[in-house]
């Protein structure tokens, strides 16, 4: 009678399961968790060095880690933040042809719903309110630069979803936000290089609404806050939607930029 025989596993497996124990260390350790070195992987996990290789490109293609090659090697963690989880997003509204109107409804029927959560928070005079009130002064300040004054803008829709007590919400929504902020911002670097960005009082109208906003939100007024911020948001929208409504979401590192269909 022979012996049973050894079954041997391949090294992608290996390496798929040395990559799940990395991605669990990452994502439920410190913030400034750091991987060892390939050497004690290698005998911490009693694999191979391919292996180990092979389970740091496992991690380093889902925005994990970041390989550094050379004489400076090693891996350098990242922690999954909102402008990771937009890019994942970005593909899959990219694969399914998703167009940049579809993404406006989507953040129309969402992020108010933000806004009044944020005016059902017991703490909201003392976390929220201040945040916003600062945008506001800060986005007064800038008034007539267009680009900058666009950034800080979209910083207080930043914060509202920031804000939102709701977890799954929050980082839901944020993603979707920060998809959009990158057509937005790409929206006023090309009309102010035209000379088109909207005038002086458009821009102080849009602070103005903000401040309302926030006194909404001060106030404990969820259903107004929530009204005031859906109109505000499809009237912002309606700029960039001008130019681009039919175009599809194209993903990239920074978000996603519009890819036109009508102009060459």
């Amino acid at each position: 009678m022979t012996g049973a025989r050894r079954t041997r596993i391949p090294q992608r497996r290996i390496a798929e399961t040395v990559a799940d124990e990395l991605r669990a260390r990452i994502l439920t350790g410190d913030t400034d968790y750091r991987l060892p070195t390939q050497d004690q992987l290698v005998q911490d996990f009693g694999v191979s060095y391919p292996s180990i290789r092979e389970a740091l490109r496992i991690l380093e293609t889902e925005g994990l880690v970041t390989v550094r090659r050379g004489n400076v090697g090693g891996a350098e963690v990242h922690r999954p933040d909102e402008t990771s989880a937009a890019y994942h997003l970005g593909l899959a509204l990219q694969g399914a042809r998703v167009t940049l109107g579809d993404l406006a409804a989507g953040l129309r029927m969402l992020e108010p719903l933000c806004a009044a959560a944020c005016a059902g928070r017991a703490d909201r005079a003392t976390t929220v309110v201040p945040a916003l009130l600062e945008n506001v002064e800060k986005s007064s300040a800038l008034l007539g630069n267009g680009v900058e004054f666009t950034h800080t803008a979209r910083e207080f829709h930043d914060l509202i979803v920031a804000h939102t007590p709701n977890l799954t919400v929050r980082n839901m929504v944020s993603a979707l936000v920060t998809l959009w902020s990158s057509q937005e911002e790409a929206w006023a670097l090309e009309l102010t290089q035209q000379g088109e960005y909207p005038s002086h009082d458009e821009a102080d109208a849009a602070v103005r609404t903000h401040r309302r906003i926030a006194g909404e939100i001060e106030a404990g007024r969820a259903a107004e806050a929530e009204r005031l911020y859906r109109s505000h948001l499809a009237a912002t929208q309606s700029l960039v939607l001008d130019r681009f409504d039919s175009d599809m979401i194209t993903a990239s590192k920074q978000g996603a930029r519009p890819r036109s269909n009508t102009r060459p």
